[in-house]
C-alpha cells in the first residue's frame, strides 16, 4: 500500500472510532501515532508524540484560552449575568414575540462575556424559558429561540473557537474577533426577525405581554447589567484600540471580572473555586483535542494525504460555490455527531490546504467555518444545544418539539451563510478598516 492509501485507511478507522463514541481526543492522538509508526517506525512516532504536544501547548497565544474561559466562569458563577434577560425583557417585552426577542438579546450579552454556546444555552434556558411558558408562549418558540440564540457564543467575542482557529491557521485573533462580531450581529438580527414573524403569523402561539414598565423601572435594570457593560467596553475597547493584545485581554478581563464581582460582593470562595476547577477541566479537554489535531495534521502532511485530498476535493468542486457547498455539507454532517471544537480541529488539517489552494481569505474562512459549527449545535439528530435545553426543561417538553422549534432558526442561519458567501466583504471590511 502507498502512504496516501495507508493514511486513507487510518482516517476511516478514525471515523469509525468516533462513531463508536471513543473520546475524540484519544482517537485523534492514537490514530496519527499509529500512522506515523507504520510509515516511518516507532522512533519518529515517539518523537512526534514528545515534540508536537509541547510545541503546540507552549504557544503564547494559547494562554488566552484559559483566561477567557476563566472570565466567563467567574462572571457566571458570581451571578453577574443574571440581570441580562431581565433588562432585555423590560425594554423589549411589548414587541410582538418580545420575550423571545429578549431571550435572543440576553443570550448575545451572555455570549459576549462567556464565549461558550453551551453555557449560554443552559443559563438562558433556566431563566427565559419558564418566563415565556408562564406567559403562554408556544413550547416550540420558547425552547427553539433559546437553543438557537445560545449558538451566538461561538461567534461573539471572546469566541474560543475563533481563538483556536486563529492559532491553527495563523490568522490574527483580533481580526477574527471583529469578523465574528459582524457575523454574530447578523445571526442575532436573523433570529429576531424569525421571532417577530412567528409572532405576527401565529399570534395565538405568542401572546402579547401586557405588563408595562415605567422609565424608572427600565433604567433600574441597567444597573444590573452595568458591570458586564463596563467589563465588555474595557476588554474589547482596549483590545481593538491596541492597548493590549487579545492574549492579554483574557488576563485583564479575568482580573477586572474578579474585582467587579468582589465589589458587588457576589463572588464567594466556593464560586471562585468552582470557576478555577471548571477552567482547568475545560482547558485540558480543549488542549487534548487540539494536540490530537496537530498530530493528525502532521501525519496527513507526512503521508502526502493533504495534497491528495486537496486535489480530489478541488477536482470535484470545479468552482468556488461548489467547493463552499461541499464544505457546508461536511460541517452540517459533522455537526450532527461531533462537538464544534472536535469537528473543527478534525477537519482543519484537510480543509486549510484546500482553502489555501482555492485562494480563500483565511479571515473570512475562519468566521465562515465557525458559523457552520454554530449551526451544528442545533442540527438534528444530535444538536448539542437542543439537548442542553431538553435537560433544562425536563420531561415537560418532548425533544421533537424543541427540534421543530429550532427549524425556523436553522433556515435563518442558512440565509446568513448565503449572505456571507455572496458578500465576503461583510466579514473582511471591519478588520481592514481598523487595522
Amino acid at each position: 500500500m502507498t502512504d496516501p492509501q495507508i493514511a486513507s485507511l487510518l482516517l476511516l478507522v478514525l471515523l469509525g472510532l468516533l462513531a463508536l463514541r471513543v473520546p475524540i481526543g484519544a482517537a485523534l492522538i492514537a490514530v496519527p501515532f499509529v500512522g506515523i509508526w507504520l510509515l516511518f517506525g516507532w522512533r519518529p512516532a515517539i518523537g512526534a508524540l514528545k515534540g508536537i504536544p509541547y510545541n503546540f501547548a507552549a504557544s503564547w497565544q494559547l494562554s488566552s484560552v484559559p483566561m477567557f474561559l476563566f472570565l466567563g466562569f467567574v462572571a457566571y458563577n458570581a451571578g453577574l449575568t443574571k440581570g441580562l434577560f431581565r433588562a432585555a425583557q423590560v425594554w423589549l417585552a411589548r414587541l410582538p414575540g418580545g420575550l423571545a426577542v429578549a431571550s435572543i438579546f440576553g443570550a448575545a450579552g451572555f455570549a459576549s462575556i462567556t464565549g461558550s454556546s453551551v453555557a449560554c444555552a443552559a443559563a438562558m434556558g433556566r431563566i427565559a424559558i419558564p418566563e415565556m411558558l408562564r406567559n403562554g408562549y408556544s413550547h416550540g418558540l420558547a425552547t427553539g429561540s433559546v437553543a438557537a440564540a445560545g449558538t451566538v457564543g461561538a461567534l461573539i467575542p471572546p469566541s474560543i473557537l475563533l481563538i483556536v482557529f486563529g492559532i491553527v491557521a495563523q490568522v490574527p485573533i483580533g481580526d477574527l474577533f471583529l469578523g465574528g462580531l459582524v457575523a454574530g450581529v447578523l445571526s442575532i438580527l436573523a433570529y429576531v426577525v424569525v421571532a417577530l414573524v412567528w409572532a405576527m403569523v401565529l399570534p395565538s402561539a405568542v401572546p402579547r405581554v401586557t405588563e408595562a414598565f415605567t422609565l424608572k423601572e427600565k433604567l433600574a435594570t441597567l444597573r444590573d447589567v452595568a458591570p458586564l457593560l463596563i467589563l465588555a467596553v474595557l476588554i474589547f475597547g482596549g483590545m481593538f484600540t491596541g492597548v493590549f493584545t487579545p492574549t492579554e485581554a483574557g488576563a485583564v478581563g479575568s482580573a477586572l471580572c474578579i474585582v467587579i464581582a468582589a465589589l458587588y460582593r457576589s463572588l464567594s470562595w466556593s464560586a471562585f473555586r468552582v470557576s478555577v476547577v471548571e477552567t482547568f477541566v475545560t482547558t485540558a479537554a480543549i488542549f487534548i483535542i487540539a494536540i490530537g489535531a496537530n498530530l493528525l495534521g502532521r501525519f496527513v502532511t507526512l503521508s502526502g494525504m493533504d495534497g491528495y485530498l486537496s486535489s480530489l476535493i478541488l477536482s470535484v468542486a470545479t468552482n468556488e460555490f461548489l467547493l463552499l457547498g461541499a464544505i457546508v455539507l461536511i460541517y452540517l454532517l459533522l455537526g450532527m455527531f461531533l462537538d464544534p471544537m472536535g469537528a473543527m480541529l478534525l477537519t482543519m488539517p484537510i480543509l486549510l490546504p484546500v482553502a489555501f489552494q482555492a485562494e480563500l481569505n483565511f479571515l473570512w474562512f475562519g468566521v465562515f467555518v465557525v458559523k457552520l459549527l454554530e449551526i451544528g449545535l442545533i442540527t438534528p439528530p444530535i444538536g448539542l444545544n437542543v439537548f442542553v435545553i431538553k435537560n433544562v426543561v425536563g420531561a415537560s417538553i418532548p425533544l421533537e418539539t424543541i427540534f421543530r422549534g429550532v427549524t425556523a432558526f436553522l433556515v435563518a442561519d442558512l440565509l446568513v451563510v448565503a449572505l456571507l458567501v455572496m458578500f465576503p466583504e461583510m466579514i473582511t471590511a471591519l478588520p481592514s478598516l481598523l487595522r
